[in-house]
């Protein structure tokens, strides 16, 4: 994946102006893909080079956290599938169940981009976090992992998978 500042010089090949959820759009018939990492998967407008070497902008009606699996239907018709990209990410977790808890609102308290997993919670690597998390008595790892943190109390479109389901929130 290669992503260009939102800034447009030059006309790109293929403009991606409708996003659908994983399961809401042909996925047998992707024409293509694009390896994002979170950041640019949670975009607005963006140049983007897909896995095949096509140059997409990627203009959306609003800012969306898209998800492994998603949909973007170009403007000839095609759909490209959206795959979540590895990145480094720190693994939290607690031998004590509500110690954990206590952790995530922890993170939480400081807006911090956190995913929640069965039993461990993951964040994006700051030493300073870290630090306080092993203050608290949590254990950490460091792993290479696709990130889709929660969306929020108010997030719009957000979408994710729990325990094999998928649940939809638009």
């Amino acid at each position: 994946m290669t992503s260009h500042n939102a800034s447009i010089h030059g006309d790109p090949a293929h403009r991606a102006s409708v996003h659908r959820p994983a399961g809401y759009w042909p996925a047998e018939n992707a024409a293509g893909s694009l390896t994002l990492d979170f950041d640019a998967r949670h975009r607005r407008r963006f140049r983007l080079t897909g896995d095949q070497g096509d140059d997409v902008l990627l203009d959306l009606p609003e800012a969306i956290a898209m998800a492994e699996g998603d949909g973007l239907q170009l403007d000839d018709g095609r759909w490209l599938k959206v795959k979540a990209a590895m990145e480094d990410i720190v693994e939290v977790r607690h031998k004590d169940s509500i110690q954990l808890m206590r952790l995530a609102w922890h993170l939480g308290n400081r807006h911090l981009p956190t995913e929640i997993r069965d039993h461990v919670l993951l964040i994006r690597p700051d030493h300073v976090i870290e630090d306080m998390l092993r203050g608290l008595g949590a254990d950490l790892q460091k792993v290479e992992s696709a990130f889709q943190p929660e969306g929020g109390a108010y997030g719009h479109g957000h979408h994710h998978k729990h325990h094999g389901s998928e649940q939809h929130h638009e």
